[in-house]
This record gives C-alpha cells, sequence and structure tokens, in this order.
C-alpha cells in the first residue's frame, strides 16, 4: 500500500494538488493492522432505517457535504456491484490519463465511500473532500431519502447498480462473515430471516432498489442499472453507461476496460480486491467470491426459496422493476 502513492499523485497531477491525507491514510492503517479489531457493531434503528455507528457518527458532516456540478455518485445496496461499476469508471475516467494508479493506489482510496466513518481512520467525507480528481467519483449506500441534499442540488450525475434480492443475500450473508465492520450475520438460516425482515445495514433491500427506481422517474440524472445484465454483456452496459455520462472511449480504451473489469482480473488485482483493508478477513470469505449470477440456489432449501417468493410477491409490486436470478 506504501509503494508509489506520492509518486502517482506527483505525476499525475502535480505538487500543488498532492494531499497530506494519504500519508495519514496510510499510517493510521498500518496503526490499525496491530491494534485488535473491535466488536462486532449493532444494528440500531436510525431515521426509519437500521445502521450501524460506522455509518453515523459523521452524519452531520456527510448530510453537509458539498457536491459539485461535475461529481458522479455510484450508489447501490451493499453486494450490488459497487466495487466493479467504481472500477469500470474509474478506467473510463483516468485509466488513459494515469494507467500508474492500477498498481499504486487502492480502488477504495480512489472512489471513497461516502457515510463511512472507522475510528483511527479518515473519514469517506473527509476523502472525498479531497480528492484531486475531476470528476470526484464517490460512492455510497445509502437509500435514496438519506442522500445529501446538495448531490441533488448540484444535479449531479447519478450511477444506481442494483442486483436481484436473492444473489444479494447470499453475497451479502458472506460479506458479512468477513467483514468486522458489519453486525454478525450468525448461519445462514438467521441471516435470510433478517435479510427478508429489513434487519440489514442501510435496511431492507426491497425498500432501497424501490426507492432509487422511483427516483429515477424524477431524475433525469440518475441511470439505472442491473448487475445481470453487466454480467450477461458487460460491453453493451458500458456503451449505455458511457452514452448517458457523455464519454466516447476509443475501441481500444473500451476493450481495455472491459478486459480489466472482468471478474477474474479484478479479483487478482490488489489495488481493486479490497486486499490492503485489515477489517477484513478474506481467509474468511474473499471479497470478491464469484461474481456470478444464481449461486443462490447453492444456499436457498426449498422451504427458504418459497417462503422467500412468497413475501418477494408482497413487497415487489411495481411491474416496471424487473429483476432476473438467472442469466
Amino acid at each position: 500500500m506504501e509503494t508509489g502513492l506520492n509518486d502517482y499523485w506527483l505525476m499525475c497531477l502535480g505538487t500543488h494538488h498532492v494531499l497530506a491525507a494519504w500519508p495519514i491514510f496510510r499510517i493510521s492503517i498500518l496503526i490499525l493492522i496491530q491494534m485488535q479489531l473491535p466488536p462486532r457493531p449493532t444494528l440500531f434503528d436510525f431515521h426509519g432505517v437500521s445502521m450501524t455507528r460506522c455509518f453515523t457518527d459523521n452524519w452531520d458532516n456527510v448530510q453537509n457535504f458539498q457536491a459539485r456540478p461535475d461529481d458522479i455518485l455510484i450508489a447501490t445496496y451493499p453486494k450490488g456491484g459497487t466495487t466493479w461499476v467504481s472500477y469500470i469508471l474509474d478506467q473510463l475516467y483516468f485509466g488513459k490519463m494515469c494507467p500508474e494508479r492500477q498498481t499504486s493506489v487502492p480502488l477504495h482510496e480512489r472512489v471513497p465511500f461516502l457515510e463511512i466513518c472507522i475510528p483511527s481512520l479518515p473519514t469517506g467525507k473527509d476523502l472525498a473532500d479531497q480528492l484531486p480528481t475531476t470528476p470526484r467519483l464517490i460512492k455510497t449506500h445509502l437509500p435514496v431519502q438519506l442522500v445529501p441534499k446538495s448531490f441533488w442540488e448540484q444535479n449531479c450525475r447519478i450511477v444506481y447498480v442494483a442486483r436481484n434480492a436473492k444473489d444479494s443475500a447470499v453475497s451479502y450473508f458472506h460479506f458479512g462473515r468477513m467483514n468486522h465492520v458489519q453486525p454478525e450475520p450468525g448461519d445462514w438460516s438467521t441471516f435470510l430471516q433478517n435479510f427478508i425482515e429489513g434487519k440489514m445495514v442501510f435496511g431492507p433491500w426491497y425498500d432501497h432498489v424501490n426507492g432509487w427506481w422511483k427516483k429515477k422517474q424524477a431524475y433525469s440524472n440518475l441511470h439505472y442499472m442491473f448487475y445481470e445484465d453487466l454480467i450477461e454483456d458487460s460491453g453493451r452496459e458500458i456503451d449505455k453507461l458511457c452514452s448517458f455520462l457523455g464519454l466516447s472511449p476509443s475501441p481500444e480504451e473500451r476493450e481495455k476496460v472491459i478486459t480489466g473489469s472482468k471478474f477474474d482480473n479484478m479479483k487478482q488485482n490488489k489495488m481493486a480486491n479490497f486486499s490492503s483493508v485489515p477489517m477484513m478477513d478474506q481467509k474468511v470469505s474473499p471479497f470478491m467470491r464469484k461474481g456470478k449470477v444464481g449461486d443462490w440456489k447453492n444456499h436457498f432449501t426449498v422451504a427458504q426459496n418459497e417462503e422467500f417468493d412468497e413475501d418477494y410477491k408482497q413487497k415487489m409490486k411495481d411491474p416496471t422493476l424487473k429483476f432476473h436470478t438467472e442469466v
């Protein structure tokens, strides 16, 4: 994580843009590695949404975040394709300008997680404030009603990525097992019941995807993507994304983005696979686990699937919002 970080910013942006936050971030990570990890957090109700303190302790500052008109917000429910689309966008905007960033700066620093606030580390809001890139790429898991108002006031472009509920639940379960910032997930049956009841960090999957879908109808600068469509044909979906953003990559640049964003390539990319984050125990489960559609079949029992489907019908009544559980 130390290698080349200052050199990268100096080369790409000039010495007047190099920020003190980056060395502080590196030192904080090293300190945190040597510390005993804190206890797992507990959920509590926060403005009607289940949250943990890691995402609320800096709340006033997050809500007062000053977005810029050219900012791009990447919004997802957890484990919905955040890292994948963050990588694609980072490549589209900065892959040609500064290819060295691929081997020198972790993706989670290039695309800060706005609301995260972990002791001994810079907040996501501070990292976003100090981003030297234009546009700034920023990610969030907030439901639509909790997004800082400046993003709407500045008419920022927003890319929302949605993933089918069953695969989201499975991926979130394994993420909870390996990520000490998440509440203890329990066994699969316990976790699935909590998922159905919406007792998850950032609230119910159903409210999240529906809320952002409804916002799309009234906010033209919102591009709503589906994880399953990216799996089926990433080139097609990247073309749609470029059309939304007004980008025209060359055929060579487009192919490089497609190749670099393939799951196996990203899984091996130390700058994209979160292997430098001490709160995540990749021996328990890798951050990038499978990247497939339909893994839910390896986890749901017949009874669980039937119960899930019945509950799903009651919560997902908008006929215009449709998901695929197979590709």
